[in-house]
């Protein structure tokens, strides 16, 4: 404890360890699968699709492969989870290759409460792409369940709405406009972002389109009313996109403004973006089921990956490739005049599950500090303040040796944060894979952050979410230390608050 004593520190811990020499944020068996984040149970997931609640329950579909990696094809797996942490896997929901199209892709399940389909009341429908059995073209289809989301039966062979002649025609996000009282989709049409109505989720019919610009093709797109924190009402609409080229993130990007019935007028058409990471893809985002208010917050998730590399992760070593981040909050604030962005928090509900906690009040440093506990899977918040200074942050995932770290920090004297994976194991052979950054305001010479770091990634929240990053790394599963670091000047750490989570 001399060092921590030295440099100014005080600590206390609570929880069951309460020897701050051998306090540790987790006691986990070495292994490359997640504590707290959703894995699949084994072979491959990728994309997420929308959970809904029902039910007293939030039953989550991804695409899953249980033939990977010697076979092809996805089919709709099924779990369910009352607190969006803990889930119970459900099987199978849709299988792949039961029909005359090919597997089930991404798209998006509604509750059909007056039955407008024809299924009966609350019925859940679910509309998908699935290749087309003449020739493979994207198309959307249709599935439907009355058993309350476990199996889903096809609605015939042919689809609801069959590709008008374009490679790119797919993702389907439905949801119920109140306003116009239909169901509208959007629709990933390679560079635009394709608008259709429907009375009965079985006929649709194309209304507008809305066309991107710089950020490659789009998928996975998404479409809300949200309510800001200045009282003003703006539909958001998202998409995963790849912006690496012009220097932008490769995750979801989104718009704010105005949905008419019929076509969507952005604020600005320049994106903003949810996520600044790497492995941020595929996002979904959904309403909270026990909120009598539908927008003045809703849920977010992804899946961690990256097409990139996807295929290399070392998982596979122990037979499953495929995790989603946490499930984050997500609200709507002002930020200027007509302007609006979105911002990130963790729920609440993962740092209830918090199994022990340690406090230190403060550490001024200059050069390193290294902390006397360690771990793999825990959530770390700390202010950090500054007068002059260059670059400062935690080094995370540190060897015994400290030559191998994932580093989280602000570069003052650029005007930017960012997330650093150079010095572990990361799945990228590219350099442009290694760091991850954001602008940053510096003229404060404060910073808050909150770090999720799980056994294979890094999920960052920085000054109550304005901006978020979602990395993966392969560490080393021994490389458990904890670092605090500046360069070029004095930081002060203060309030570090450290929850082990499992």
């Amino acid at each position: 404890m001399s060092l921590i004593i030295a440099i100014g520190a005080a600590a206390y811990y609570s929880g069951r360890n309460n020897n701050p020499e051998e306090a540790s944020p987790s006691h986990s068996p070495l292994t490359y699968r997640a504590a707290y984040h959703f894995t699949t149970p084994d072979k491959w997931k990728n994309d997420p699709q929308r959970p809904i609640y029902l039910d007293g329950a939030y039953h989550y579909y991804y695409l899953y492969n249980r033939d990977y990696p010697s076979g092809n094809g996805t089919e709709w797996r099924h779990a369910v989870s009352t607190d969006l942490v803990h889930w119970t896997d459900k099987g199978i929901a849709i299988p792949k290759y039961t029909n005359p199209n090919g597997d089930p892709w991404s798209g998006s399940v509604v509750e059909d409460a007056t039955g407008s389909a024809g299924f009966g009341k609350g019925a859940l429908v679910a509309i998908m792409t699935q290749p087309s059995a003449d020739g493979g073209q994207q198309e959307q289809y249709l599935w439907y369940s009355t058993d309350h989301g476990y199996t889903f039966s096809a609605y015939g062979n042919a689809p609801v709405l069959p590709n008008p002649g374009t490679a790119d025609f797919r993702d389907p996000k439905v949801i119920w406009d109140d306003f116009s009282r239909k169901w509208i989709m959007v629709l990933a049409e390679g560079t635009k972002i394709g608008f259709y109505e429907s009375k009965d989720l079985k006929a649709w019919h194309y209304m507008s389109g809305f066309v991107t610009e710089g950020i490659g093709i789009v998928e996975c797109p998404d479409l809300y009313l949200m309510y800001a924190d200045d009282g003003a009402y703006r539909w958001v609409l998202g998409a995963s996109a790849n912006g690496i080229a012009s220097g932008k993130p490769n995750t979801y990007a989104y718009w704010t403004g105005d949905f008419n019935g019929i076509a969507f007028l952005p604020d600005r058409m320049e994106p903003q973006w949810l996520d600044y990471g790497f492995d941020w893809y595929g996002a979904v985002t959904f309403e909270d089921g026990t909120s009598s208010s539908t927008t003045q917050h809703r849920y977010a998730m992804a899946w961690m990956n990256n097409w990139q590399y996807a295929q290399h992760t070392p998982t596979l070593r122990e037979g499953f490739n495929g995790m989603d981040s946490i499930v984050r909050q997500i609200e709507l604030k002002q930020a200027g005049r007509d302007s609006y962005h979105l911002v990130s928090e963790p729920l609440e509900a993962l740092g209830q599950a918090a199994e022990e906690t340690a406090v230190y009040e403060q550490f001024v440093v200059n050069g390193s500090a290294t902390l006397p506990l360690t771990g793999d899977s825990y959530e770390l918040n700390t202010d950090i303040t500054w007068s002059e200074l260059k670059n400062a942050g935690v080094r995370l995932r540190e060897s015994a040796d400290k030559s191998r770290h994932v580093d989280v920090g602000v570069f003052a004297e650029a005007g930017y944060t960012y997330v650093n994976r150079a010095y572990t194991g990361n799945p990228g052979k590219s350099v442009k894979y290694l760091e991850s950054t954001a602008p940053f305001d510096v003229s404060q010479r404060k910073i808050h952050l909150k770090i999720l770091v799980d056994r294979t990634s890094v999920e960052v929240f920085i000054d109550d979410g304005s901006v978020a990053y979602s990395n993966v790394v392969f560490p080393e599963l021994g490389d458990q230390g904890i670092s605090l670091f500046s360069d070029g000047g004095t930081a002060v750490f203060s309030n570090i608050v450290i929850k082990a989570l499992k």
